[in-house]
């Protein structure tokens, strides 16, 4: 990849980073928030008297709506810009966390985690279309890997602070107190945060309903490149989620026999080994783009041979060395899932880069809901037989690895394509 600006580039600078910084403290704070019930996931159980697939219905449920709006939030960030959305999506996750602050009831609770899923899915492609908005392509790779640590820094957050509030000032003072940190981002945003730089505006294009929403999601979906980079974040993305979203803290405490506060910290190197990851991978995709594909597989298969070595133990309980790797290991999932938004984004123009992004964001999110239903309803059927239930990792792992086989040749082809074309286009532009 070319080291230059290309014409037409985003200037980057401070005044990029402060913008982009207020975009991607909204996405802190919808972190915080999604993850706030990895680490309340036992006290939930016993606040609303629900068993594991029920448990696993809240964040299959905050799942199901933030996959399923991730192409209309796409649509909506091509259309009305990152302002708007982070804005109400501010406001939907703020509602969202003080409603399961005060839920009385499972049925409320579900119902404000939903309104949470809601807002949380406005704000991740929001901040990827700020950073391409704000910044030269060649700093693409980097911004994004950026924005997940930031994510992941959030989650730091959920399992260091929000847990040790929720045991000591209890669940409705915890949770609502957190929401204080949606307000403050919401006014953030109105006062602050500017869609692009000035004389960097997007040229207008044509929004003629039905038709513009069915021409935006064919073109995108034609592109090989948007669907390896669904696939891509479908295959990486999902083990640590399912681990950090729920079934972590019940797996190594009652399978595993650690106590909260191991299992915590466990959780919390997960967390640390994420930020560290995503700065290298970061660096090293900024310098060599080829490395994409090698690092994405190489995840998916260390991941599974932990995943592997730690459920199939002959002890009763797996060693603490060999968790502590595996959740290193895991650690490099959401990186490796940032890789797929660096397939896409190349084989997209400007105007479709928020519906590619929400294309390729929706993999990972319905591979986590799948297997958090899946281990729920596992560990029901065999009476809490956790290395039964999270065999269903390696099944979607299967099935990703064989779809991105299949695509990387035709996407890397066109995207050689769109290459010389633009150089091309490039020394045809007058002096």
């Amino acid at each position: 990849m070319s080291s230059t600006t290309l014409p037409g580039d985003p200037p980057g600078g401070r005044r990029a980073l402060a913008v982009w910084g207020v975009g991607v403290s909204v996405y802190f704070v919808a972190v915080i928030f999604r993850t706030s019930l990895g680490v309340a996931g036992l006290d939930a159980a016993d606040r609303f008297h629900v068993n594991a697939s029920a448990l696993s219905t809240f964040s299959i449920l905050q799942l199901l709506v933030y996959a399923g709006m991730q192409i209309p939030v796409g649509l909506l960030v091509d259309r009305l810009g990152t302002k708007k959305v982070l804005a109400l999506g501010a406001v939907l996750f703020t509602a969202g966390q003080l409603g399961f602050a005060f839920s009385p009831s499972y049925g409320m609770a579900l119902a404000s985690r939903a309104l949470l899923g809601c807002g949380d899915a406005l704000t991740f492609i929001s901040v990827l279309r700020l950073g391409t908005r704000w910044f030269p392509a060649r700093r693409g790779p980097l911004v994004a890997q950026l924005a997940g640590l930031v994510g992941m820094a959030g989650n730091l957050v959920s399992t260091l602070v929000l847990a040790r509030l929720l045991h000591g000032i209890g669940w409705t003072a915890a949770f609502a107190g957190s929401a204080a940190a949606g307000a403050v981002v919401f006014v953030l945003v109105v006062l602050f945060l500017e869609d692009h730089p000035e004389g960097h505006e997007p040229e207008p294009v044509p929004h003629r309903g039905g038709a513009y929403v069915r021409r935006q999601i064919a073109a995108s979906w034609r592109e090989p490149g948007t669907r390896l980079g669904l696939w891509v974040h479908f295959t990486t993305q999902f083990p640590a989620m399912v681990f950090l979203l729920l079934w972590g803290l019940p797996f190594l405490v009652e399978a595993q026999g650690l106590s909260r506060a191991t299992a915590g910290e466990l959780l919390t190197l997960v967390v640390l080994s994420n930020m560290v990851v995503g700065l290298v991978y970061g660096q090293i995709i900024a310098r060599h783009h080829g490395a994409r594909l090698p690092l994405a597989l190489g995840t998916v298969g260390a991941t599974a041979a932990l995943w592997a070595a730690t459920l199939l133990h002959p002890a009763p309980h797996a060693p603490m060395w060999l968790l502590i790797v595996l959740c290193v290991v895991l650690g490099a999932c959401g990186p490796a899932s940032m890789i797929g938004f660096d397939f896409a984004r190349p084989a997209n123009p400007p105007e479709r880069q928020g519906t590619a992004s929400g294309i390729t964001n929706m993999g990972g999110f319905v591979a986590s809901m799948t297997t958090l239903f899946a281990i729920g309803v596992l560990l029901d059927a065999t009476g809490d037989d956790y290395t039964v239930a999270f065999s269903a990792v390696f099944v979607l792992q299967a099935l990703g690895v064989t779809q991105i086989l299949r695509l990387r040749r035709r996407a890397a082809r066109r995207e050689r394509e769109r290459l010389v074309a633009s150089r091309v286009e490039t020394v045809h532009v007058p002096a």
